[in-house]
Parts: C-alpha cells; sequence; structure tokens
C-alpha cells in the first residue's frame, strides 16, 4: 500500500505540473498512452494470454466512469490546493458503500449510515458552499470521487474472474481513443525534456499505483491495508505548501478528519 501511496502522490505532482500547459483532456490522453506503451510491453512478454474477460460490457461502463472521474480530478488538481483535492477523493468509499447498498442489495447497516453521514458532513466543512464563490474545482472532485465508487463497485463485480493485468489492458485500450478525440481541439506538443518527463510520470504512476493498490488486497485485509492510505493526505499537504506555497487551510484539516473517521468506522464495519 505504501507504493500506491507514492504512486498516486506522483502523479498528483505530475498532473499539477502538466496543468499549466496542457488542457485536462491531453493530460489524460498522455496518462491513458504512456501506461499503455508500458501495459502492451507486459502482456508481449506473456503472450497475450492473460487479457481474456467474459465481462467485455462492464469494462467499457468502468472505463467511461473513471475517464469521467480521472476528467474531473485532474481538472481539479490544477485549480484548487492538492490537500483539498486529496480529502474530498477520500470520501469514495463512503459513496460506495451507499451505492453498493442502493443497487448491489448489501446491507447498510447503523454504523455504515454513520459513517455516509460523517463523509457528507466531512464534504460540507471541506468545501463550505453557500460561502464566498461556486469553486467548479471542488464540485469536479466531489464528482470523480463518487464516480470512482461506481469504479470499484464495477470492478468488485469482475476483480474474482479478470486478473489485475486484464483490468490494466482494457483500461488503456478504452481511455486511450477515448481521450484523444476530445483532446485533439486544443493539442499542444510537449515542447522540452521536463514537460516529456511529466508526461511518462503521470501515466507510469497510475500503474504503479493501480498495480499496487490491486495487490495490496491481495496479500491483507482490506481493514488492515486501507487506513496507511491516509497518509497520503499529510504528505500531499506538506509538499502543496513547500512546492507550490498552498495553505493548509483549518476547515480541510477539519473536514479530512471528518471524512477519515467515517472511512475508519466503514472499514471496521467491513471487516
Amino acid at each position: 500500500m505504501l507504493g500506491t501511496v507514492g504512486s498516486f502522490t506522483l502523479m498528483a505532482i505530475a498532473g499539477r505540473e502538466l496543468a499549466s500547459h496542457f488542457d485536462t483532456f491531453q493530460i489524460l490522453f498522455w496518462r491513458s498512452a504512456s501506461g499503455a506503451i508500458i501495459v502492451i510491453s507486459i502482456i508481449s512478454i506473456y503472450r497475450w494470454r492473460n487479457i481474456q474477460t467474459q465481462f467485455l460490457a462492464r469494462h467499457f461502463l468502468r472505463n467511461i466512469c473513471h475517464f469521467a472521474s480521472q476528467y474531473g480530478w485532474f481538472y481539479a488538481i490544477g485549480f484548487i490546493p492538492l490537500a483539498k483535492v486529496f480529502a474530498i477523493e477520500f470520501t469514495t468509499p463512503v459513496w460506495l458503500a451507499l451505492i453498493a447498498g442502493i443497487f448491489l442489495n448489501e446491507k447498510v447497516t447503523l454504523k455504515r449510515w454513520l459513517a455516509i453521514g460523517l463523509g457528507f458532513m466531512g464534504v460540507l466543512v471541506v468545501t463550505r458552499p453557500g460561502i464566498g464563490e461556486t469553486n467548479y474545482g471542488d464540485i469536479a472532485v466531489l464528482g470523480a470521487a463518487v464516480g470512482y465508487a461506481i469504479v470499484y463497485a464495477i470492478t468488485k463485480s469482475v476483480a474474482d474472474k479478470d486478473k489485475p493485468l486484464t483490468i490494466l489492458f482494457y483500461m488503456v485500450l478504452i481511455q486511450t481513443p477515448i481521450s484523444l478525440i476530445f483532446a485533439f481541439e486544443n493539442w499542444v506538443w510537449p515542447s522540452d525534456s521536463i514537460s516529456w518527463f511529466w508526461v511518462a510520470m503521470v501515466g507510469a504512476s497510475a500503474l504503479s499505483g493501480h498495480y499496487c493498490m490491486t495487490r495490496s488486497f491481495q496479500l491483507a485485509d482490506a481493514s488492515a491495508v486501507v487506513p496507511i492510505d491516509f497518509i497520503r493526505l499529510p504528505i500531499i499537504a506538506i509538499i502543496g505548501y513547500l512546492a507550490y506555497s498552498e495553505t493548509i487551510e483549518i476547515w480541510v484539516a477539519v473536514g479530512a478528519i471528518l471524512i477519515i473517521i467515517a472511512n475508519y468506522i466503514n472499514i471496521r464495519e467491513s471487516s
């Protein structure tokens, strides 16, 4: 899980660096395209025998939702503090509990309703709607968090049969052409080696993050590994302060604590 923490932190930094030069759709394309090169290279070694699936329609739906969620996440990275992005993103497991209860007929216990309520309260504290101007970055990352919950619900339905490499293959296969279509209108080539470095980093870190997360769930219970992911928040807050002069707002910290407590309750109830 520490690999996941490092990878997604690097992806956020790469996204912030690219946001000042490229349209969000183009960042998504570079993320998918560089990831596709890595995935196809790995699959070629195994002679393509790990990509068969019985769930092609689910993979398509999963990646449409994932693409939209990634757009919201990378859009927010360019407009609001990194710690705020991560704090709101951490509500994903809470939304997943709600979605699973409504659409997957999973039992939502009193403690899970408490977790959902605390998570929603945390979002209100972080975003403070009605105070100041509407921040579209807040809306974008909140939409991304809900979208990620849908993605995780679909992933849960295919993960028993499909290998992690299969899931990654269909992710890059579906999302690369979609992102290229949307990126074409405002296309800009990377102008220097630094830009190419961040392009490679955004793809490699995304892939390694997804792979490390999948492996961590295979090696240990979710209740043991998921809390480790929460250290992303203080790490990215420090990076945002040192590298981008972002202030650490008290309301973001308070809301993040509520969201983390909500996740802890949800994880304990699941285990």
